[in-house]
């Protein structure tokens, strides 16, 4: 029948390069036995225990009916979304609970706690604006982290992301391997073309322009991005810039993102506070006050009317559709020296082999075991993957092989955790000795 596997790490105490054997005994015959008999079910709280498995029962069957619905995201009435500290998970005590615009409240069934009601943020362009702390990125966040389920008490148990929504961001300095920038950037000055671009150092605009692009060949479906962390020549230019730099390569995200769902499907959550030309691009718009939100999509199209821009709208460059790469799988060496070597350095470094992925921009990767995970897959990639196939049959192949046969399957190491197509695909891309076929 299902059982459920715990492992773990047993550090050996030594003094120096030797073992100090009665400690060492004492912690295997001993100690270990005592923590295997403390996490007996006979010994835990069932009834918490079966509440933790219903949550997360629920959470996968609310996610299973956004995208039958039209939706993007859903959050519920009475969620707590603002956290403790910026480096603390616990809900900040004292928080405005959730409660949803009339005009997007929906009611969804569960299979354990019966009908939930909350907010249903739809596919489309939806803005979410406000002044400065007034809640717009807290709200981003808590989308973010809703493609996983919560524990009980978290705040945001009820807050659902479908699985296809990615957060992207700027990234000064990483490197970008054969990617088509072409829907966002033209040839660059020196005759370079964008049609597979390649840099060891790239700038805010086409580290973000390579993300969006490296995310669609993987097959998002929704891009979340916040104004804050985004170069803003790839969101916006207004109409005294486009009048004064006649010559500009950029097509912004503002002059796509309508394309971007009305022909590829895929949708765009923004959170901005001072690019007022997306009004006029917006199909949802939620102005959020004192952390409660109200739906202003009527009078953000009035404002829009009334206050015209003035900018050129530059018309669709070709189809938004992302050229398929085919990594060389011997790009993934874990070996260092004559031995794997797989690393991560808490959530945001992974070490494989001789050189180290800066994990920092996946911002919906939680866990370090995660991180751990990412290095185990490419090294199964190094091993198994197929030359030729292409970085989404690649990443698909290692996640299937860990599906069938368990991420330890796959190697010894404990304390792994299950990742997403989007981030391995995104480790993949940031691999600097990465090679395409």
């Amino acid at each position: 029948g299902d059982a459920l596997e715990l492992r773990f790490r047993a550090g050996l105490p030594a003094r120096g390069r030797r073992i100090l054997g009665h400690q060492a005994a004492r912690l295997l015959t001993e100690e270990l036995p005592a923590a295997a008999r403390r996490v007996a079910w006979s010994r835990i709280d069932t009834a918490a225990a079966q509440r933790h498995v219903e949550l997360a029962e629920d959470h996968a069957h609310l996610q299973a009916q956004l995208a039958e619905r039209g939706l993007v995201a859903f959050v519920r009435d009475g969620a707590i979304l603002p956290r403790a500290s910026g480096v603390s998970s616990a809900p900040l005590r004292g928080a405005v609970p959730w409660q949803s615009p009339p005009s997007l409240r929906v009611t969804l069934p569960t299979l354990h706690h019966g009908e939930v009601t909350g907010m249903g943020l739809p596919r489309g362009v939806t803005l979410v604006t406000g002044g400065g702390f007034h809640g717009k990125t807290t709200l981003l966040e808590a989308i973010c982290r809703g493609i996983d389920p919560h524990v009980p008490g978290d705040g945001r148990e009820w807050v659902v992301t479908s699985p296809d929504a990615v957060k992207l961001r700027s990234e000064d300095g990483r490197s970008v391997v054969g990617v088509d920038l072409r829907p966002f950037i033209g040839d660059l000055p020196g005759d370079r073309d964008t049609a597979a671009f390649t840099t060891p150092d790239a700038s805010g605009s086409t580290s973000l322009a390579a993300a969006i692009m490296e995310a669609l060949e993987v097959g998002a479906t929704a891009l979340l991005l916040d104004e804050d962390g985004c170069a803003t020549n790839l969101l916006i230019r207004d109409a005294r810039m486009q009048a004064l730099v006649a010559r500009e390569t950029i097509t912004p995200l503002i002059d796509r993102v309508r394309q971007l769902h009305d022909r590829a499907g895929v949708s765009t959550v923004l959170v901005v506070g001072g690019s007022g030309d997306y009004l006029e691009v917006a199909d949802t718009v939620i102005l959020m006050e004192d952390y409660r939100p109200h739906e202003v999509t009527a009078r953000a199209r009035a404002v829009a009317a009334e206050h015209p821009t003035g900018r050129a709208v530059l018309p669709p460059r070709g189809e938004i559709v992302p050229t398929p790469r085919r990594p060389r799988p011997r790009s993934f060496d874990p070996r260092r020296g004559q031995r794997s070597k797989v690393r991560a350095r808490g959530l945001r470094e992974l070490q494989l082999g001789e050189q180290t992925i800066d994990l920092g921009a996946l911002e919906q990767l939680v866990d370090d075991s995660q991180a751990r995970a990412i290095g185990v897959l490419l090294a199964w990639l190094h091993a198994h993957g197929r030359e030729g196939d292409t970085l989404r049959v690649q990443a698909d192949q290692a996640l299937a092989a860990a599906a069938e046969h368990g991420l330890h399957g796959l190697d010894a190491l404990p304390e792994l955790a299950g990742v997403r197509r989007y981030e391995l695909a995104a480790a993949i891309n940031r691999l600097r000795s990465l090679r395409l076929v």
